[in-house]
């Protein structure tokens, strides 16, 4: 069984006070009905997790009754950062989930082919993330707005989300980052916390992440709303 967590609770500290990105409108649908549609409509998908703030848990199932989420299992409460989220995702999961994709609620480009590209990835090599290469010229600075030195573009790639991951390995990564105390921002650092390989798969297409108010036209514009 492939599973889905959408992680929706994050605090939105940068669009402004009691704002909460999630459920902001994006065109006819809000920010995170995008990210749930994508992968209803993904066959390779049978269950989704949607974790958000415990404020807004009747909202969520309200929201996935209106658009006709037939594969959501469970909404979840998440925690205090994203990690925690996570695993709290983790723990609601079929216990015959044998792939987890996980995805950032405020990414509401993705699109139901680079779903299924990342498990493919993740089949063959155990995990599968969403990237993409570095075009711009990049700066490194110590301190201040003085440039250091100009870093290598050639080997940098700027990681998204779904990032889709063998079960077991990203369970047995994330208690790695408890034992250790660890902080990571996204789940391939948890599985590169481990020592263990992390796998890329490009994308070329828009995948904005909604952090301010700014990326809400840019998202408009790359999914076609008028």
């Amino acid at each position: 069984m492939n599973s889905a967590i959408i992680v929706a609770a994050g605090r939105s500290q940068r669009m402004g006070t009691n704002t909460d990105k999630a459920f902001l409108n994006l065109g006819p649908k809000p920010v995170v009905a995008w990210s749930l549609l994508a992968f209803e409509e993904c066959h390779e998908i049978d269950r989704i997790i949607l974790v958000v703030r415990k404020d807004q848990a009747l909202a969520a199932k309200t929201l996935s009754q209106m658009f006709g989420i037939s594969k959501l299992q469970t909404v979840v409460a998440g925690g205090a950062n994203r990690q925690d989220s996570v695993l709290n995702g983790i723990k609601e999961l079929d216990p015959e989930t044998r792939y987890v994709s996980i995805h950032d609620g405020a990414r509401p480009c993705v699109r139901p082919e680079l779903i299924e590209a990342t498990l493919r990835c993740a089949k063959r090599n155990g995990t599968g993330i969403a990237a993409s290469r570095v075009w711009d010229t990049v700066k490194y600075v110590e301190r201040g707005t003085t440039v250091d030195h100009t870093v290598d573009r050639s080997k940098l790639w700027t990681v998204q989300t779904p990032q889709t991951f063998n079960l077991t390995l990203l369970t047995k990564a994330y208690a790695d980052v408890k034992k250790k105390k660890a902080s990571v921002t996204d789940d391939a650092s948890a599985v590169e916390l481990l020592g263990e390989s992390v796998r890329l798969v490009e994308w070329m297409h828009p995948n904005i992440k909604i952090t301010t108010a700014d990326d809400l036209p840019l998202a408009m514009a790359a999914l076609n709303i008028s």
